[in-house]
């Protein structure tokens, strides 16, 4: 049986994206967001996860819906 995962790499992109057109940097969203820089790149090149709680508070600094992000995401899966 085939379990479908989330891919990281593609989470990374579409965090990148709403980023990107905010026009704010790294530094920037991960202040509002409450999260260490590094963790937000790390997460942008998809070498981590982002907790549901983790996804939340970038969602709310980039001032979109959760459901937004997963559309988002949707179209680059």
């Amino acid at each position: 049986m085939y379990i479908a995962t989330l891919d990281s790499i593609k989470v990374g992109k579409t965090v990148a994206y709403f980023r990107q057109q905010k026009g704010i940097s790294q530094e920037v969203l991960s202040g509002l967001a409450d999260i260490g820089r590094s963790h937000l790149s790390a997460i942008e090149r998809g070498e981590r996860k982002p907790t549901l709680e983790t996804l939340y508070r970038i969602c709310n600094a980039l001032d979109i819906k959760m459901s937004t992000f997963v559309l988002k995401l949707e179209e680059i899966l």
